[in-house]
Parts: C-alpha cells; structure tokens; sequence
C-alpha cells in the first residue's frame, strides 16, 4: 500500500465464491495515446500503474475479474509484443490463456476470436469482457452488478454495464435504458434502447436531463453460443473466419490458419457489429452499475483519480520529491527523467517529462495529446511512439 492509493482502492473487498462456467476476457491493446509520452506503443496504458495502486491497471483488472471467474478462467487477449509484458506481470496465467493477435482487427475479432476458442475447449460457457485498462472502485458494487449480468446473460441477452453518469461527458458513449425486463433473479436489467457514440456536450446534457442513459463502459456478458450467433447473423464472413482460426487454434495448423485468415477480418468494434443491430431486435440488456468507474482517458481524467498533492489541487504521479511549484494550480505533473521538474506562475498545466520526450499542454487539451502522436506519427517520429 502506497500513501498516495485512492481510498476506495485500499478497501479490501469480501472474499466470493467464482461464478459456474463464468470465463473473464480481457482485451489489452491501444496504445493510449491521450496519456503520451507515459503510455507508448511497447508500453502501453494497461502495463503503467497510473494511480499509484501498487498495480497496473491490468493486474488490477485480474484482480477484480477472478475473484468472479476463478484464476484459472481468466484469458487475455493482446498483441505480440505486448505478450511478454503480460506474462511477466500475470506469471499465474496459463499459456494457453493469452490469445495473441498477429495485428489489431478491432475489439469484435479480438472478443469474438476468445468465444470462438472458449467454445472450442468448453462448450458453450459464459464469457464476461472487460478493458484492460480501466479503474474501478467499490469492488462489492461491481460484483454484483456482474453477477445479476451473468443471471441475466444465462436467459439468452447480451448484457452490458451502464455506469452511472455523473456529469454531461462528451468523451464516454452512453447507453439508452428502456422498460424494466421480467427476468427471473434480476431486480434492476432493463433493456437497451440505443447506444450513441460521445455526443456533443449538449446532447450530453440532454441525456443526463432525461435519466435515462448512462455511460457504456464496453462490458459485455454473455453465453458464447449467443454471442457467436448474433455474430454470425450480423456478419457472417467475420464469424466463419474467426470459427476456423479457433478450430485451429489449438492444433498445430494455428500459424498457417492465422496467417492465411487474420489479414481478411473486418475490423469492427463489437458495439457497431454486435451491440447495436442487436439491441434494435431487444437481444440486448443493461445492468445499472452504481460503482466508480474511468477508462483514464487522458491526463484530465487521471488528475481526478490522484489525491491533490498540495492545497492548489496539484496531482504528481510519481516521486513527488521531484517536482517543485511555485504560484502554480491545478497541474498534473508525470516526473518520470530522474530530472526536478519546477513550475511558476502556470495553472492547470499537464507536464510529463520522460528520458526521451517532453509534453507540456493544458488539463483543457488533454483530450488532444492525441493529435501530438499524430503528428509525430506524420514526421517520421516513429521512435517516439
């Protein structure tokens, strides 16, 4: 335990039983690029212990997701070079249990290709997908949100999580909550009307008004025979390439297969392919979750998960004896070169310094540090990335 971890986090939650036939998927890629220079291509967000937890955000998403499915359900999905990575930070996971992508195809073929594999070795079990980098508090909360989604997955929906919004977020989708389902063992699943991309702010607050969407946090739960059905009706080359990567994948044709197939996928998020074509026939559920939530999307929404290091409201992540301010409020400040870092006169001011690159931009433009690694990108800067 670290000073600096977050109240919430530092809660040791009640020990649960695993959940019958109930397999955890994480999907671990991205880059992060709003969190440049901390988060890089070889190191990305999900491999940083962004919160001072003690963990990173994809030990922590283990941690949480086992305590449900047991350590011997839990796959990741990720790419090649993050491989290594992970084994070293998960040593208990399995071989067998990360699923290694040859290139990115999007999060359909990443969550379709573990079904496909889950259904393979298992029959047709549970499978629950979470982010590998997302921070979530209150661990009891989660649990049950989870166990009511299970509940409701076994009765034939795909279940999503509605997080509670509590402010007109124009970064985060949102969910459309419909009637209150019948469903035996579940109190609060309701269906799903829609699902909208990050809104302007004033749809954003128009949904708040209404209370009735929340933010989607790309939880989804469901039986793999239904997920892989919905898959295959809605597109059906995807859903035979990826049953023919799966029949192989175990066998020694998994290379060949892989390199012959995986190029030809459609890269499609779930939510286009599955989520929302579905939801207009009424396949697809929500559970409210009433628990904290944040993707830790850019440097904005991490200084709202640090404890201020000063009476000015200055987050540190990292060794806060390297960081020096003077007249200086509100700044998010990453000392991560081994150099003092020394701020005068600036508010609200994101500075990251690393050994090999240098970000100073404001709390207001974290959202475009985005456009920064795309410049980058575009010079030739590779390296940097």
């Amino acid at each position: 335990m670290t000073p600096h971890q977050p109240e919430q986090t530092r809660r040791s939650a009640r020990p649960v039983s695993p959940i019958d036939d109930f397999h955890a998927v994480i999907p671990a890629g991205g880059s992060g690029t709003r969190l440049w220079p901390m988060s890089r291509e070889v190191r990305p967000k999900f491999l940083l212990d962004l919160t001072g937890a003690g963990r990173s955000l994809l030990q922590a998403t283990y941690d949480r997701v086992s305590r449900l499915s047991g350590p011997q359900n839990v796959m990741v999905v990720t790419g090649g070079a993050h491989e290594k990575p992970i084994q070293e930070q998960l040593p208990s996971l399995a071989d067998t249990a990360i699923l290694t992508e040859p290139s990115p195809r999007d999060s359909m073929a990443a969550i379709g290709l573990a079904a496909a594999v889950l259904q393979q070795r298992h029959g047709d079990v549970l499978l629950g997908s979470f982010a590998a980098d997302h921070v979530i508090t209150d661990l009891e909360g989660f649990d049950a949100a989870i166990r009511e989604a299970v509940t409701a997955a076994r009765q034939g929906y795909v279940v999503t999580i509605g997080i509670s919004a509590t402010r007109p977020s124009t970064a985060f989708g949102y969910i459309h909550s419909g009637e209150l389902l019948d469903l035996p063992g579940c109190t609060s699943v309701r269906s799903v009307e829609s699902f909208t991309e990050k809104p302007d702010a004033s749809t954003a607050r128009n949904y708040l008004s209404t209370g009735e969407y929340r933010w989607n946090a790309g939880m989804f739960i469901s039986k793999v025979s239904v997920l892989l059905g919905h898959l295959r009706d809605q597109r059906p080359d995807l859903h035979a390439g990826l049953m023919t990567i799966a029949a192989a994948w175990d066998t020694d044709r998994r290379e060949s297969v892989l390199a012959e197939v995986w190029p030809r996928l459609e890269k499609i998020a779930i939510d286009h392919a599955v989520a929302e074509p579905v939801a207009q026939t009424g396949g697809v559920a929500v559970v409210p979750g009433n628990f904290g939530w944040d993707d830790v999307g850019d440097f904005n929404s991490l200084a709202a998960l640090l404890p201020s290091d000063d009476n000015a409201g200055s987050k540190v992540v990292g060794d806060h004896q390297d960081v020096v301010r003077v007249q200086s409020a509100g700044s998010v400040v990453v000392p991560n070169s081994g150099r003092l870092v020394t701020i005068l006169g600036l508010d609200d001011v994101v500075v990251v310094d690393t050994p090999d690159a240098l970000l100073v931009t404001t709390r207001a433009r974290a959202q475009q540090v985005k456009d920064m690694v795309t410049e980058l990108r575009d010079r030739g800067l590779e390296n940097y990335l």
